[in-house]
């Protein structure tokens, strides 16, 4: 059963209608339905075929005004790393232990970063954190001897994206609270960081379609050709 609020919300944007990314970005603010500062996210598919290792589009960008969200990052390094990691502000740093507890099942983080060094004994929790998005990848900056950039660039604004198994990338660019202006700009640095990661490979349209949504609200359509120069 559809809420009161989430009726008000749907009854706002236009069955059929696709909006301007400017339009979108006014609009999810409008139709909020929740009582706390909801995520916006992006959900953008794309006309490539992910089981082609080349097509299988994978990337990280750093959003001007940041995700309204502090993320939590651990770092995987050897002990003469872990000074850096931590006086860059990484929540938690280590290697043997978090291995095992993330074997147990832990993984109440956003973020993981690890040296190259230790990739080897990661190899072995692809299982676990491949399916969060959480597995080190140096595609993503994420694997990288230069761990106190890695951490100031994840609390910085940086996310990383990957298309799924449907071809679509979904990806969180802000909060309800933000200005309109913000929800456009990170909106578009997203999406011009996605345009620019075609592969050669991929025929046809290549962004198929792209909507915007809060959590728990209506998606909201945007007009492809609105945000391709």
């Amino acid at each position: 059963m559809a809420t009161k609020k989430r009726k008000v919300a749907e009854a706002k944007v236009e069955k059929n209608k696709v909006y301007s990314l400017k339009e979108a970005s006014t609009l999810v603010k409008e139709i909020n339905c929740t009582k706390f500062d909801s995520s916006v996210d992006l959900h953008i598919r794309l006309g490539v075929d992910p089981k082609k290792a080349d097509q299988a589009i994978r990337g990280s960008v750093t959003l001007p005004h940041g995700t309204g969200k502090t993320k939590r990052v651990l770092v995987l390094c050897t002990p003469d790393k872990e000074a850096a990691a931590k006086e860059a502000g990484a929540d938690f740093v280590g290697l043997d232990e978090f291995i095992t507890k993330i074997e147990s099942g832990w993984t109440d983080v956003d973020v993981i970063v690890a040296t190259p060094a230790v990739m080897p004994k990661i190899g072995k929790l692809g299982k676990i954190l491949g399916p969060r998005n959480l597995m080190p990848n140096p595609k993503t900056g994420t694997v990288t001897n230069d761990v106190a950039a890695a951490v100031n660039d994840v609390k910085g604004g940086k996310i990383t994206f990957k298309v799924d198994k449907a071809g679509i990338i979904h990806a969180s660019i802000g909060r309800v609270s933000f200005g309109v202006e913000k929800i456009e700009q990170n909106s578009m640095e997203l999406i011009n960081a996605i345009i620019k990661l075609k592969p050669a490979t991929a025929k046809g349209t290549y962004l198929k379609g792209l909507s915007m949504a809060s959590t728990m609200s209506p998606g909201i359509a945007i007009d492809t050709k609105s945000v391709q120069n």
